[in-house]
């Protein structure tokens, strides 16, 4: 198997276990040419808006002032949105394109782009053009002022009622696993501090919730209303399911709450099943033998059944999760991060 390879830019990259981040030592040493701000776009079957998305950006870029560098991350796609990547950054040197492997998902994906950015304050943004690119330069002056984490607030969401339900139920429980309050843990139009990004990349959890992760590793958090627009073009890919699977990885990961509460349930459960039990005791004693109950025995036994299983499947969850940190499997595998004059 293949060693790994020293990049000019000074990053280890090793395809057995995705990218090794810098020293601090060479970290703080690197040059002036590096770029102020990293913008990290996971990129998955979006090639309808890749167009708009990039005219759109580099105007928003360009007005803040600042150096900068897009970092997009091909997720495995099957269009012809890796083509138009490498075009891009054929025609503009400020692209970068990191090509996976494999379809890994989007927090892996952004997870690879963090793992090459050379800027001081990065942002995370979608490619479906939802979050505006305008909106950059706000989340840039908040970490200015500073912030290690600016979260971005959708003001007016043009999402379905399911979505918005969805993302309800979603910052409720990440609220209370992270113990950091917040309005809108689910818009990836987020900016970070470089300190915070690499605390994120050093991590060593195998499945990680971005938003939640960098809330539990920031002292300055804070959230600011930005714009949302409809879906113009292309689905969304967060399906029903896949929007349950974040919730029980969001869950397992970053709180032992559901462990708590299956105690307490469970206390509860058996403090009823005795009381209960006294009841039909002194029922008996009072009314004498009777079988006129015994339908009602069944259903609360069929409920009592139905808790242990939801409980086993909890356990079960947290188990799992162990499984994969034992594994060590790496988050993402990068085929090749095309940038300069790489073709």
């Amino acid at each position: 198997m293949p060693g790994p390879e020293i990049k000019a830019d000074g990053w280890v990259r090793d395809e057995r276990v995705g990218a090794l981040p810098r020293s601090q030592a060479e970290t703080s040493a690197r040059g002036a040419a590096d770029p102020y701000l990293s913008v990290v776009i996971p990129v998955y079957n979006e090639e309808e808006n890749l167009p708009v998305l990039y005219d759109r950006l580099n105007r928003a870029l360009a007005a803040a002032g600042r150096t900068y560098e897009i970092i997009l991350v091909d997720d495995g796609s099957r269009d012809g949105s890796l083509r138009i990547l490498s075009e891009m950054q054929g025609r503009d040197p400020h692209v970068r394109v990191v090509e996976l492997l494999r379809n890994f998902g989007q927090h892996p994906a952004v997870f690879a782009g963090f793992s090459v950015v050379r800027g001081q304050v990065i942002v995370t943004l979608d490619a479906d053009l939802q979050n505006p690119p305008e909106e950059i330069p706000k989340l840039v002056a908040a970490i200015e002022a500073g912030n290690d984490v600016v979260g971005g607030y959708r003001k007016a969401r043009e999402d379905s009622w399911f979505r918005r339900f969805a993302s309800r139920i979603v910052n409720r429980l990440t609220a209370r696993a992270t113990g950091i309050r917040m309005r809108d843990y689910g818009c990836m139009l987020r900016a970070y501090s470089r300190p915070v990004v690499d605390a994120m990349v050093n991590a060593v959890e195998i499945s990680t919730f971005i938003p939640a992760l960098a809330n539990t590793l920031a002292k300055n958090v804070i959230e600011i209303e930005v714009a949302h627009a409809p879906r113009q073009r292309g689905e969304s890919k967060y399906s029903f399911w896949r929007l349950i699977r974040l919730n029980f990885d969001l869950m397992t990961g970053f709180s032992n709450l559901p462990l708590q509460f299956i105690s307490w349930m469970g206390a509860l459960i058996a403090l009823a099943g005795i009381g209960f039990g006294l009841f039909l005791f002194v029922r008996r004693l009072i009314v004498g033998p009777e079988v006129e109950g015994v339908f009602t025995l069944f259903a609360i036994l069929f409920a009592f059944v139905g808790v242990q299983l939801f409980c086993l499947g909890l356990l079960g969850e947290y188990v799992g999760r162990i499984y994969s940190e034992v594994r060590r499997r790496p988050r993402y595998l990068i085929r090749r991060v095309i940038e300069g004059g790489d073709r």
